[in-house]
C-alpha cells in the first residue's frame, strides 16, 4: 500500500491525546528514579494494549461506525456504563491536564498570572480552535504538534546524551516495596493511555473519512501505528531525559504534576545550558498542549454521540454543548475544588485502571462479533495476543486492588 499523507490525522490526534501526564511526568519520573531500568515496562504495556487501541480504528473503517454504535449492538447496558464513567471522570481528567499545561505556560511565558488564570486562558484557547475550526483543523494543527513535539523531544535526548558524563546503564529494574510498586502500577496504568482513548480514535476516524475519500481500514491502520509509534518513541525519550539528566541528581521532586513540570524545565536548563531551555520548554509545552486540545475535542464528541444513541431527543448541537459543560465544569473545578484536586484525580485515574479490562473485553468481543466484516475480524496472532493483554490487564487490576 502506498503511504499517503492526506490519510494521516486520527493515529496522530490519538498520539496527542495519549503522550501527556503519563509521559512528561511519569515517563520522566520513572527515568529519574531508576535510570533505564523500567524500559521493559513501558514497552510490554505498549504490547498488551496495542490490540484494544487497534481495534478502534479497524472497526471503524471496517462497519462505517464508531465503537459506541456497536457497543450498543452488544447491549444497550454496556453504552450506559461507558456514558456514566465517562460523565463521572471526563471534568477531572480536564483540569488534571489543563492545570499541568497551565504550569508549563507559567514557565514558559511568565509567572504574571496564577496558574488558574492561565487555565481558563488555554482552555479558552483551545476552546476556539475546536468550535472554529472543528475537526478539520484539529487534524492540521496536530501534525504540526506532534512532529514538533517528536523532534525537540529527540534533540533533547541528543544534548543530553553529548553532555552526559557518567556510566549508562540499561539493567532493568523489578521495584520492590509499597512505594516501588506503587509507581510502577501508576506509570503502566496510564502509559500511553487510558483504553477508552480507543472509542475516541474511532470517532476521529469517523471524521476523517468524511473529509476524505481514500481512507480505507489498511490506510486507518497505518495512520495508527505511525501514531503508536510517536507514542512509544517519546516515552522512551522522556525515560532517557530523565535518566540522562535527572537520575541520582539529589533533586526532591514534588508530587504535584504541574509542580514537577516547572522543576523538570528547571533543571535540565541546568545541566544542559541555558540555551537549551527554550527546546526543553516547548517539547513540554506542546506535550501537555496537544494532550489538553484533544482531550477538550474527544470527550464531547463521545458524549455527545453516547447520547444520540441512547436518547431520542438528542441536541442538534450536542457537540456544542457538551464541549461548553466540560469547559464550564473544568473552571469550576479549579475554583471550586482546588483542595481536592489530588483526590479527584486518584478517583478518575482508580476508575481507568479498573475499567480498562472492561474495554479490552468489549472491544474484542466486538471486533470479534458478526458485527465486524469476517475479513477485518482478528488474525490468529491477533487473537492470542488479546487473550494475554485481558490476562495481563485483570492481572494488572487486581495487583493495582491489593496495594492499595
Amino acid at each position: 500500500m502506498r503511504f499517503n499523507l492526506k490519510t494521516l490525522g486520527p493515529g496522530l490526534l490519538f498520539a496527542g491525546a495519549a503522550i501527556g501526564v503519563s509521559h512528561l511526568v511519569q515517563s520522566t519520573r520513572a527515568g529519574a528514579d531508576f535510570g533505564f531500568g523500567l524500559v521493559w515496562a513501558l514497552l510490554i504495556v505498549h504490547l498488551f494494549k496495542y490490540p484494544f487501541f487497534q481495534f478502534g480504528p479497524r472497526y471503524a473503517m471496517a462497519t462505517g461506525e464508531s465503537l459506541l454504535d456497536g457497543y450498543k449492538k452488544l447491549g444497550k447496558g454496556v453504552l450506559i456504563i461507558y456514558f456514566l464513567l465517562t460523565f463521572a471522570t471526563m471534568f477531572t481528567i480536564q483540569a488534571a491536564v489543563t492545570i499541568v499545561t497551565a504550569g508549563l505556560a507559567s514557565t514558559l511565558f511568565g509567572d504574571f498570572i496564577t496558574v488558574e488564570v492561565w487555565s481558563i486562558i488555554i482552555l479558552v484557547i483551545c476552546l476556539g480552535i475546536l468550535i472554529k475550526g472543528r475537526y478539520n483543523f484539529l487534524d492540521k494543527l496536530m501534525k504540526v504538534i506532534v512532529v514538533t513535539l517528536t523532534i525537540s523531544t529527540i534533540v533533547a535526548v541528543v544534548i543530553a546524551l553529548i553532555n552526559n558524563e557518567h556510566s549508562v546503564s540499561f539493567s532493568q529494574i523489578l521495584p520492590k516495596g509499597s512505594i516501588e510498586v506503587g509507581f510502577l502500577i501508576a506509570f503502566m496504568g496510564w502509559m500511553p493511555a487510558p483504553l477508552d482513548i480507543s472509542i475516541w480514535h474511532s470517532l476521529w476516524a469517523i471524521e476523517k473519512q468524511k473529509e476524505t475519500k481514500d481512507l480505507t481500514v489498511k490506510s486507518s491502520l497505518t495512520d495508527f501505528n505511525v501514531g503508536y509509534a510517536a507514542a512509544i518513541i517519546i516515552g522512551l525519550g522522556f525515560i532517557a531525559l530523565g535518566a540522562l539528566v535527572m537520575f541520582q541528581s539529589g533533586e526532591t521532586f514534588s508530587s504535584k504534576s504541574y509542580i514537577f513540570c516547572n522543576q523538570l524545565v528547571k533543571l535540565y536548563t541546568q545541566n544542559l545550558g541555558n540555551w537549551s531551555y527554550i527546546i526543553i520548554a516547548i517539547a513540554a509545552f506542546t506535550t501537555m498542549f496537544s494532550t489538553t486540545l484533544t482531550t477538550l475535542d474527544a470527550s464531547p464528541r463521545a458524549m455527545d454521540r453516547a447520547s444520540q444513541l441512547l436518547f431520542k431527543n438528542s441536541l442538534k448541537k450536542g457537540y456544542l454543548f457538551w464541549i461548553l459543560l466540560l469547559t464550564t465544569g473544568t473552571i469550576c473545578i479549579f475554583f471550586l475544588l482546588a483542595s481536592e484536586m489530588v483526590l479527584l484525580v486518584k478517583v478518575a485515574t482508580i476508575l481507568s485502571f479498573l475499567t480498562a479490562p472492561f474495554y479490552a473485553i468489549i472491544n474484542y468481543k466486538l471486533i470479534s462479533s458478526k458485527n465486524t466484516p469476517k475479513e477485518w475480524r482478528p488474525s490468529i496472532t491477533m487473537h492470542i495476543l488479546s487473550w494475554l493483554g485481558i490476562l495481563f490487564l485483570f492481572a494488572f487490576s487486581i495487583w493495582y486492588l491489593t496495594t492499595l
